[in-house]
């Protein structure tokens, strides 16, 4: 896409809206009220209102490389609090997608520069599950079981964080994972069991 076309393109998504809602740009500018907070990948392929069908204002986004929640990223941290405690969402999504390309190269051993300890994140993840992941031979459907693996892992540490922690006190806030097949176009629940999952470490993370 050119940059030019980024204005004709922009002129006719306001056409678009004011066709169908005279009001729409004047409820746009008063406020933001999403129910929902969703962090995912970056990948240009996986956009987040259109996969879900959502319209403006109704989901909060953050997006990085294979939609990492580490808990020493100000960024994803600084997300998290704004959503959680000021705008109040209910649900918290991580998707992440089959195909991820941050996925893919932390399997690899490739030293990549400036983003190993990115990936670093990912390959912790793969030494968690390793023993579940080696026993995939097939190398795509472990690739894919990686994936999964990692939007739990970071699912997980967004209930380690004391603003979800609080929130659901408060309102019992929900996290839910989920993933993207680029292939079928389908979102997917992963349906994590984080009180399985969470039962044996969640007396250590638990914040009064």
């Amino acid at each position: 896409m050119k940059i030019k076309q980024l204005f004709s393109n922009n002129q006719e998504w306001i056409n678009t809206k004011l066709k169908q809602d005279p009001d729409f740009l004047k409820k746009l500018s008063s406020d933001q009220k999403p129910t929902i907070l969703y962090i995912g990948c970056s990948d240009s392929r996986v956009t987040a209102e259109e996969l879900m069908g959502a319209q403006p204002g109704e989901v909060f986004v953050h997006r990085n490389i294979a939609n990492m929640v580490p808990n020493t990223d100000l960024s994803s941290m600084s997300v998290i609090n704004y959503a959680v405690s000021i705008l109040k969402v209910q649900h918290i999504v991580v998707c992440g997608h089959y195909g991820c390309g941050g996925v893919k190269a932390a399997m690899d051993s490739s030293d990549l520069g400036i983003l190993n300890p990115w990936l670093r994140n990912i390959r912790d993840v793969y030494r968690l599950h390793r023993e579940q992941l080696m026993a995939i031979e097939d190398e795509s459907e472990r690739y894919r079981r990686l994936v999964e693996l990692n939007i739990q892992e970071q699912c997980i540490n967004v209930i380690k964080t004391a603003d979800y922690q609080k929130a659901y006190k408060d309102r019992k806030a929900s996290v839910h994972g989920m993933v993207f097949d680029l292939e079928t176009g389908k979102l997917k629940d992963l349906k994590i069991d984080f009180d399985k999952e969470l039962e044996q470490i969640m007396e250590i993370y638990t914040l009064d």
